[in-house]
């Protein structure tokens, strides 16, 4: 499978880097950062030290790759991802997902922090995305030819090793939207109709880029509050990362036991 030519000096410099024969990659989203504190041996590069690299802006998001161990297994983390709305091209948002597939990772594990839109979620939950709605954006990069769309058939198993833990989690639809403003009421009431259970502003181009790719992959929501309308509360950035911290050793616990048996 071809990748952008953009990558190519990124991949190159992280080869030299020893970056190669991994398990697993994984996407930290907002305020999921502190799962790098559950790397063994890690080795940290600054997204401004590799060539080419896009560089995220957005609070919240370190800004690092990551290269370490969880329980003897390589991966990589990236901690920080790219947004369309932050300038970036759908493509570069997706420049993780190049990355983990050039240094052969087996399966890829995408989060991010994301709005409840059904009623019956609570903030903290954990929503294995089974299925994702992208307004009618094109999303994908022109010029492939058209793949499946697979993560959706890994959905019971990433709940039962959930279970295993002992853990609870949700499933349910992820609406993508660009950002960078917060939805408002009406539009949230509309997507609610449409089916989706929680909003976002990221993941959907990763999963479709890793669907392109045939890269094993899965996407975990952290409920981090009720969308727009939901409740009275303002919407504020300080409550993704309070709900974040609330749960980061589960979420740490679920990530860790994917990278090992998903």
């Amino acid at each position: 499978m071809s990748l952008p030519d953009f990558t190519t000096s990124i991949i190159n410099y992280l080869e030299e880097k020893g970056g190669k024969k991994l398990e697993a990659a994984v996407i930290l989203g907002s305020g999921l950062g502190s799962f790098a504190d559950a790397i063994q041996r890690p080795n940290k590069i600054p997204y401004s030290d590799i060539p080419g690299m896009p560089h995220s802006s957005v609070e919240g998001h370190a800004g690092e790759l990551i290269f370490g161990e969880i329980n003897g297994k390589q991966m990589i983390a990236f901690s920080g991802r790219f947004h369309h709305y932050e300038g970036f091209s759908f493509e570069e948002t997706a420049t993780p997902v190049y990355i983990a597939d050039a240094l052969g990772a087996k399966k890829l594990i995408i989060s991010n922090a994301a709005g409840a839109i059904n009623t019956s979620f609570s903030v903290g939950d954990l929503m294995v995305i089974e299925g994702v709605i992208r307004n009618n954006l094109s999303i994908s990069p022109r010029g492939y030819s058209k793949h499946r769309y697979l993560h959706h058939q890994w959905v019971d198993k990433v709940r039962s090793l959930a279970a295993d833990l002992k853990l609870v989690t949700q499933q349910g639809t992820y609406m993508y939207v660009t950002g960078p403003n917060y939805e408002t009421k009406a539009e949230i009431r509309s997507f609610r109709k449409m089916g989706a259970d929680a909003v976002g502003m990221s993941t959907a181009p990763e999963l479709f880029e890793a669907a392109r790719l045939e890269l094993k992959s899965v996407a975990i929501s952290l409920i981090s509050n009720m969308a727009s309308g939901v409740t009275k509360g303002k919407l504020d950035h300080n409550e993704v990362n309070a709900a974040a911290d609330s749960r980061k050793e589960d979420f740490a616990k679920l990530v860790s036991k994917l990278i090992e048996e998903f």
